[in-house]
């Protein structure tokens, strides 16, 4: 198994969580999914290796997207 943690930008309530979780749940592989809200955290464990690509796309397609590493996804003033 294989685990990779992510952050989301965008997600403002439990809806948001639900379309994330239901998105990258449907990416080939991938066999848990662990969404936070509070902290945009996304967490993937796989049975494979973890297509970043596949799941940055299964974000989008709810209508979101992975912040890029290092951005915190925190919006500047």
């Amino acid at each position: 198994m294989t685990t990779k943690n992510y952050t989301v930008k965008g997600m403002t309530c439990q809806h948001c969580v639900m379309s994330v979780t239901e998105e990258v749940s449907e990416v080939a592989g991938v066999s848990a999914v662990d969404v936070d809200l509070a902290s945009g955290r996304l967490s993937v464990t796989a049975s494979t290796t973890i297509d970043d690509q596949a799941i940055a796309a299964a974000v989008e397609e709810a209508g979101y997207a992975l912040a890029a590493p290092g951005d915190l996804g925190l919006r500047s003033a």
